[in-house]
């Protein structure tokens, strides 16, 4: 599965938040759009990753940005998981997969020789159109949060 190409249309979804509120794309028309997919709540990589958001969240917010994490996991895992790291944006529930497929963040992977499907750490920054501004279809968790703001002030008008 590949990644949206950047100028095309992001693919709208509506998918409930950490405490069950749905959320969807649309109601941040105007606005420019992080959309992260980690593969779990509560692991290290995903952890790192979603800590190094929530460290740029003001600089990304002053930039006119939303961040939204979004990982197979439910919403009351979701939850868990903002409360135990502090993490200020909405994390939500991608529990069918079938946003991370219409991103391309679900797909074959390999860990200790052994090929199965899952999430993809990948992220799609959607610019105040709708549009796909910028993909990252494989991500180093530890600092993508400041990758991701250095972007955005390069290219954010």
């Amino acid at each position: 599965m590949t990644m949206p190409e950047a100028g095309t249309p992001a693919p709208p979804f509506t998918l409930p938040d950490q405490d069950g509120k749905p959320v969807s794309l649309a109601e941040f028309k105007g606005k420019w759009v992080v959309l992260y997919f980690y593969p779990k709540d509560d692991t290290p990589g995903c952890t790192k990753e979603a800590c190094s958001f929530r460290d740029s969240h003001a600089a990304l917010q002053a930039k006119g940005a939303v961040v939204l994490g979004v990982s197979g996991d439910s919403s009351t895992s979701h939850r868990k998981f903002a409360d135990k790291y502090g993490l200020p944006f909405p994390l939500l529930a991608d529990t069918d997969h079938a946003v991370a497929r219409a991103y391309g963040a679900w797909g074959t992977k390999k860990m200790y020789g052994k090929e199965y499907e899952g999430l993809i750490r990948s992220t799609v920054v959607i610019d105040p159109e709708g549009k796909v501004a910028k993909t990252w279809p494989k991500v180093k968790p530890d600092a993508h949060g400041a990758e991701v703001l250095a972007w955005l002030e390069a290219n954010a008008t």
